[in-house]
């Protein structure tokens, strides 16, 4: 997948819905979506989508995080982007290089919009003598 969709929208690798609960750690690829309960760690280089009734605690290092609702406690950290969308509470810190907080979401904490360091080149740049002076 070299074109990653950050939106959101496609197929679901796994629910953890309504009225389930789940405390641990949670490492995945592709989409997850949680409107229940989870307690713990969560790690993806992909999208995590919590739902309308969500209630999550949890350091979160994802891809992407959109929240459509429900609550969040603990800090995130994403590579691509973080959504927060009304009426969703947000209690922790953040950081990715792009973050959107639609009007009547709930955000308390520090947000860092951070872009990632571009590579370093393959051959490194060799320093240049210092010009030595012409006389005239």
């Amino acid at each position: 997948m070299s074109e990653r969709d950050w939106s959101g929208v496609g197929e679901l690798q796994a629910l953890l819905g309504v009225g389930a609960e789940f405390e641990g750690t949670l490492i995945f690829q592709g989409r997850v979506r949680i409107d229940g309960r989870f307690k713990g760690e969560i790690r993806s280089d992909d999208v995590l989508i919590l739902g309308s009734s969500a209630e999550v605690d949890a350091t979160i290092k994802v891809g992407a995080l959109i929240v459509r609702g429900g609550s969040l406690r603990g800090d995130v950290r994403a590579t691509q982007l973080v959504e927060i969308y009304a009426p969703a509470k947000v209690h922790g810190n953040i950081e990715a290089p792009q973050v959107y907080l639609e009007k009547g979401a709930v955000f308390e904490g520090q947000c860092t919009m951070v872009h990632e360091k571009p590579a370093p080149t393959e051959s490194p740049v060799e320093p240049r003598a210092p010009a030595e002076a012409v006389p005239t």
